[in-house]
């Protein structure tokens, strides 16, 4: 998920460090870790972050990519997330909700440490060309757009395998069953046929995520103050509104990932399916327009919490780090006094 750096810290919190012996020397963005940090701080944020994201709500995802299936078993067949795990677990096991969770850790770490890393880098390169080292939001755009693609280039074919071992009566046994058969029978090329609707879908969900999130942080904490309770509501807000608006093109990509027998085989497509366009019109072929909306109830009850905590967790790094270097700094200042006197 893609992060926005906001202006200085408010004089009311950098008052409080203070108090905790920190220093407002060095006004540092209260949406971005501190400038000084190392590659390793950010993408071990970033990478905690993206993994308690996508892995505490997992089996909702799971049920979700259930539930976009245009052409399910009838035995696959739910009408609410609750039941729908009430039935997987009942039917074909406690763990069942979890198959591919391994994928996604895999996948989520290196990628999400990628992302922060890559948009806190060129966010500030780019913002000291346009602003002088100023909050700019097309350094912030720009940013989030390349470390996106980037993102998404490691989840991709995370998220190949991850709905695959989702789908219901899935044949792969294993995680390196499921690559194993995949790269044989299908190519390389299968891990990326949903490459270009993943960021066709990203773009819009990044936009309207901000746009939500900004919207509630201004009337909820107008000072930019670190607030946990404030970071959750907005996140979840933010989550919710992007997931319910972006669900047709999460569809496509579902298509595209499982290439579902059944479902090409009734829209009389040979072969595998490819591209955007192809599976726009594949779904509209199979359901009209309600089928662009399956699961849309499943992925906004995952996406809430999801981002929620992913806000929550991130920003509690950003305050901790902060916190953290304005007591080394303060200590290194009294150590340069003592010595001197």
């Amino acid at each position: 998920m893609e992060l926005r750096t906001e202006t200085a810290l408010a004089s009311l919190e950098m008052s409080e460090v203070k108090s905790d012996g920190g220093s407002s020397e060095g006004d540092e963005d209260y949406e971005s870790l501190p400038a000084h940090a190392s590659l390793c701080t950010h993408m071990t944020a970033g990478a905690v972050a993206g993994v308690l994201e996508h892995t505490v709500m997992y089996p909702v995802d799971s049920v979700k990519t259930r539930m976009q299936s245009l052409q399910p078993d009838p035995k696959a067949q739910y009408r609410s997330v609750y039941g729908a795990l009430k039935r997987i677990v009942r039917t074909e096991g406690l763990l069942r909700p979890l198959r591919g969770l391994n994928i996604t850790v895999l996948g989520a770490g290196p990628a999400h440490a990628l992302y922060f890393a890559c948009y806190e880098r060129i966010k500030r390169s780019l913002s000291d060309v346009i602003q002088n080292g100023g909050n700019s939001h097309i350094a912030n755009g720009v940013a989030g757009s390349v470390a996106t693609v980037l993102h998404d280039a490691i989840m991709n074919p995370a998220e190949v395998v991850k709905q695959r071992m989702q789908m219901y009566n899935s044949p792969y046994r294993s995680l390196y069953d499921c690559v194993l058969t995949v790269s044989r029978k299908e190519g390389l090329a299968a891990f990326y046929r949903s490459y270009s609707t993943q960021l066709t879908m990203n773009i819009p969900f990044q936009a309207v995520h901000f746009i939500t999130y900004e919207f509630m942080q201004e009337h909820f904490n107008p000072q930019r103050q670190y607030r946990p309770e404030t970071h959750i509501l907005s996140g979840a807000a933010a989550g919710a509104v992007s997931a319910a608006v972006t669900t047709p093109l999460d569809v496509c990509k579902t298509l595209l990932n499982t290439q579902e027998n059944v479902a090409l085989s009734s829209a009389h497509v040979s072969g595998h399916l490819s591209g955007m366009v192809n599976a726009l019109r594949t779904v509209y072929r199979l359901g009209g327009v309600p089928a662009f909306f399956k699961g849309v109830r499943a992925r906004v009850i995952y996406q809430m919490p999801s981002t929620a905590i992913a806000w929550s967790v991130y920003e509690f790094f950003k305050y901790f780090l902060t916190q953290q270097e304005s007591h080394i700094q303060d200590l290194g200042r009294d150590a340069h006094k003592a010595s001197n006197t």
